[in-house]
């Protein structure tokens, strides 16, 4: 799950540096040392400048390859915070359920009700485990996936249902124009690139939750855009969020739970499937705006419905 850089780049760097090092102060000893002839010291002297200039390169480049591993560590930490405290809550809770049932005489209303709660923690448990199996999964280029002709309208529509079951939230709380259209891909990553979207725009909306998805076509690409009435991210954070690991703000101050993994599987698959994801800006103050582009088949439009190339299909929510 993490990344493994191998450290036989910076070992080599630092040894190159090292002799570069030893042969620029050997140069400057012989510079120093009285060297008569004019050609011989032009020589030295441009070697010693181009060993120079190589050893200030070379501290750049260690530089910057400390600043990279110093995010990493950082992320890996806020990784492992918020997986500890999404794996602990629902352990405790299990724990005192189950303490509670044992020690306890309890009503069988008491019983059914501590049972669904118990159910929720298990599926809880469940989807971090998934999720971080989904992530794994997009590092591993599986040119045996099974491509097929699929309804982005449909599965968009699946991928809202799950949400809003989830989070509990009325299915009217996320608002869907959507197009008749049909994508080439993998049913399994075209599904997990919407439902974490809507997925972030439900958990980070505002009360109540308002997600607006919508759907457009420009020359050979649909563009979807999810736009939610929360916080919003920082303009300095749109780009880096898409990494691994990476979530706003610190691990232990968030209300939401998380593990900085969604937006990294929803990137990864996009560009798999030949298209790109971004942050865009919106006219509301409030609220971030995803934009998804995904090569279609252009004549999926009009084998669908001819009408349905300049109108647009409501969601049914």
């Amino acid at each position: 799950m993490f990344e493994r850089r191998s450290l036989k780049y910076p070992i080599m760097l630092g040894v190159l540096m090292i002799i570069a090092i030893v042969a620029l102060t050997v140069g400057w000893i012989l510079l120093t040392t009285g060297i008569k002839s004019s050609r011989a010291y032009i020589v030295l002297l441009t070697l010693g400048s181009i060993t120079f200039f190589l050893v200030l390169t070379g501290v750049v480049m260690y530089l910057v390859l400390s600043i990279k591993a110093i995010n990493l560590t950082r992320r890996q930490s806020n990784f492992i915070d918020s997986v500890t405290h999404e794996l602990k809550s629902p352990i405790a809770s299990l724990k005192l359920y189950l303490q509670t049932l044992t020690l306890r005489d309890v009503s069988e209303a008491e019983r059914e009700k501590f049972l669904k709660f118990m159910a929720e923690d298990i599926n809880r448990l469940d989807g971090l485990i998934n999720h971080l199996l989904d992530a794994r999964a997009t590092e591993k280029n599986n040119r045996d996936k099974l491509y097929e002709s699929i309804r982005l309208d449909e599965l968009i529509d699946d991928c809202v249902q799950t949400v809003c079951n989830r989070y509990r939230v009325p299915t009217e709380s996320v608002d869907c124009q959507l197009k008749s259209i049909e994508i080439f891909a993998e049913r399994v990553d075209a599904m997990m690139i919407f439902r974490n979207l809507i997925d972030n725009a439900v958990k980070y909306a505002g009360d109540p939750p308002q997600v607006n998805v919508s759907m457009r076509t420009e020359g050979t690409m649909v563009v979807v855009e999810i736009s939610d009435n929360g916080e919003g991210i920082p303009h300095s954070m749109r780009r880096k969020v898409f990494g691994r690991f990476v979530r706003v703000g610190e691990e232990l101050q968030r209300k939401k739970p998380g593990t900085g993994l969604g937006l990294y599987i929803v990137s990864t698959l996009t560009r798999r499937l030949g298209g790109k994801v971004r942050i865009v800006d919106r006219d509301k103050r409030w609220g971030t705006v995803f934009e998804v582009r995904l090569p279609f088949q252009v004549d999926s439009v009009s084998s669908i419905d001819p009408s349905a190339a300049d109108s647009l299909v409501p969601g049914g929510h």
